[in-house]
């Protein structure tokens, strides 16, 4: 970790955060900041050079092991939801990480200086949490199978980033119109020029672009995904009926939260022994332009 002599505060600081569990929390200059718990390796804050908390964590959350922390951006590894034989997400989101002292190389692909690398054993899970000077969120996970028994290793996993939004029904995403979906097991085709929201949506969405925008018409604010090595992605909302069934979950967050998730779900990765592999996303947060009354997402998809 790195810290700075000119700021007033570190670029990179260890602290307590909920219940005496450890974070670090990550600053650039211009005001954007970063929290990442080393329970679960999970990112719960994520704010812009106005302080705006781009994120959401559920008011309910419960930051105590075993139980995962609601929001954020939990990781699923090794499996996603109950595609498997182990418990629902799997076990990286509620296990301790480590500060990984001595990480490998990773791409110089970011001027950053405000990161972190954690490592979650006896796995070799590596997760770098990075913020760009521009304000940008960026994770980066590398898991290598370091097994001596010969035998390779599948896994299925997902950044599970809640988004905070201003209201739900305000709220459209795009890039992922007329791909195929998988919803309660079952193969459909995306029929709307963009994805919006009434009721309950719990959508694998496959072969996806490695560009997506979540479009905040109520914020003029849209959220731009770049992902890299997950080639599926989750669109989730639990709407009414199923927010008041979930007991670390406000009955009415479920207006001011969306989950669309970088993900490699329909079909497992499979590693050898000694090979790894690796999972980006990068998340920007622009300003949204209005077009014949519309938001105009064309703009920020075919952008850089």
């Amino acid at each position: 970790m790195m810290t700075s002599s000119t700021s007033e505060k570190p670029l990179v600081e260890l602290t307590k955060g909920v219940n005496g569990l450890e974070k670090v929390i990550l600053r650039e200059v211009r005001g954007s900041s970063a929290e990442v718990y080393l329970y679960g390796g999970q990112v719960t804050s994520w704010k812009n050079d106005l302080r705006e908390e781009l994120l959401f964590v559920s008011s309910k959350a419960i930051f105590k092991p075993p139980k995962a922390i609601r929001g954020g951006i939990p990781i699923c590894f090794p499996q996603f939801a109950n595609r498997g034989p182990l418990e629902s997400h799997g076990f990286a989101r509620n296990r301790f990480w480590s500060i990984d002292k001595d990480p490998p190389p990773f791409p110089a692909s970011t001027s950053s200086r405000a990161f972190v690398d954690l490592i979650l054993k006896p796995f070799e899970f590596r997760l770098r949490v990075a913020l760009s000077p521009a304000g940008d969120l960026m994770l980066t996970s590398r898991i290598r199978n370091t097994s001596t028994d010969g035998k390779p290793f599948a896994f299925t996993f997902a950044y599970h980033t809640y988004f905070s939004v201003s209201d739900i029904s305000e709220v459209r995403v795009e890039g992922l119109e007329t791909l195929d979906y998988l919803e309660n097991k079952e193969r459909f085709t995306e029929q709307g020029d963009a994805i919006t929201f009434e009721s309950e949506v719990d959508k694998i969405y496959l072969s996806t672009p490695t560009k997506i925008a979540i479009l905040d018409h109520e914020k003029k604010r849209t959220f731009v995904i770049r992902k890299d090595g997950l080639p599926d992605a989750v669109v989730w909302n639990p709407w009414d009926k199923r927010a008041k069934a979930i007991a670390d979950f406000g009955d009415e967050e479920y207006k001011h939260m969306l989950c669309v998730e970088a993900a490699a779900v329909e079909k497992p990765i499979t590693l050898k022994p000694g090979e790894e592999w690796r999972g980006r996303q990068e998340l920007s947060a622009v300003p949204s332009s209005y077009c014949s009354g519309q938001l105009d997402p064309k703009r920020v998809l075919l952008g850089s």
